[in-house]
C-alpha cells in the first residue's frame, strides 16, 4: 500500500497498540489477538528484545492483517534497520529531524513525539504525518481541545495516559487516534499469554472509538 493509504489506515481505525514487553517470545500472539480484536494497527517499541526479529516474524506471520510500525526509535539508523525489518512507520518519543528525513526518502509515516505547542508545530513543519503529545497523561483531554484551538490542521495522536475512561474524551477532545499502549497491551496478560484478555481489550477500545465517533456515549467497559 502507499504512504497515503497507510495513513488512511491510521486514521480509520483510530488506534496505535503500542507493544512494550521484557520478553518477546509471545508477541507475535499478541499482535495476532490485536488483529482479531479489532485493532490492526501495532506498534513494536525498540526496547522489546530482539525488537527487529520481533518485527520480521510479525511480517510474516500476520501480512497485511496488521500495518506494523516501530517505537522508541531515537535515531536514523535504527529507523532504516526497522522499517528494512518490516515496519510501515516510524513513533518515536521526541523529534528527530535525521529520522524524519529518512521516514520521507523511504515514503513510510512518522509520528515523532512532542509535547508544548512550539514543539507540536516544529514537528509539523517538519514533516511529521502525526504528532505524538506525550505525556498525555499529564495535560489530558483538555490540552488537545486547546491545541487544537490555534493549531486545527495538525494531526494530533496522544499517548501515556489513555486508557478505558479517557479514550473517548481524547477523541471529542480532536485526538486524531490514539496511542495505547499497557491499558491495552496489559504487562500481565502478556505474561500469562492471556491472549483472550487482549482480544477483549482490544475489542472495548475499538467499540469507544466508532462509538466515539459517531456521538453515542460510550458503553461502560
Amino acid at each position: 500500500m502507499s504512504k497515503e493509504d497507510d495513513l488512511r489506515r491510521v486514521l480509520d481505525g483510530g488506534i496505535v497498540a503500542v507493544v512494550r514487553s521484557p520478553d518477546s517470545a509471545q508477541l507475535v500472539e499478541v499482535v495476532r489477538a490485536l488483529a482479531d480484536g479489532g485493532v490492526s494497527v501495532v506498534e513494536i517499541t525498540m526496547t522489546v528484545p530482539n525488537a527487529l526479529e520481533v518485527l520480521r516474524q510479525v511480517h510474516s506471520a500476520l501480512g497485511d492483517r496488521v500495518l506494523l510500525g516501530a517505537g522508541t526509535v531515537l535515531d536514523a539508523e535504527t529507523a532504516r534497520a526497522a522499517i528494512l525489518a518490516g515496519a510501515e512507520y516510524i513513533v518515536a518519543p521526541t523529534i528527530n529531524l535525521d529520522v524524519i528525513r529518512l521516514c520521507q526518502r523511504y515514503s513510510k509515516l512518522v509520528m515523532p513525539g512532542a509535547f508544548t505547542p512550539t514543539e507540536v508545530l516544529a514537528a509539523w513543519e517538519a514533516g511529521a504525518d502525526i504528532v505524538k503529545v506525550f505525556p498525555a497523561e499529564v495535560v489530558g483531554p483538555a490540552y488537545f481541545k486547546a491545541l487544537r484551538g490555534p493549531l486545527p490542521h495538525v494531526r494530533l495522536m496522544p499517548t501515556g495516559g489513555v486508557d478505558l475512561t479517557t479514550a473517548a474524551a481524547y477523541l471529542k477532545a480532536g485526538a486524531c487516534c490514539l496511542g495505547i499502549g499497557s491499558q491495552l497491551v496489559e504487562p500481565e496478560a502478556v505474561a500469562r499469554k492471556d491472549f483472550e484478555r487482549i482480544r477483549d481489550l482490544a475489542r472495548q477500545y475499538a467499540a469507544i472509538v466508532r462509538e466515539a465517533r459517531s456521538g453515542r456515549t460510550p458503553s461502560s467497559p
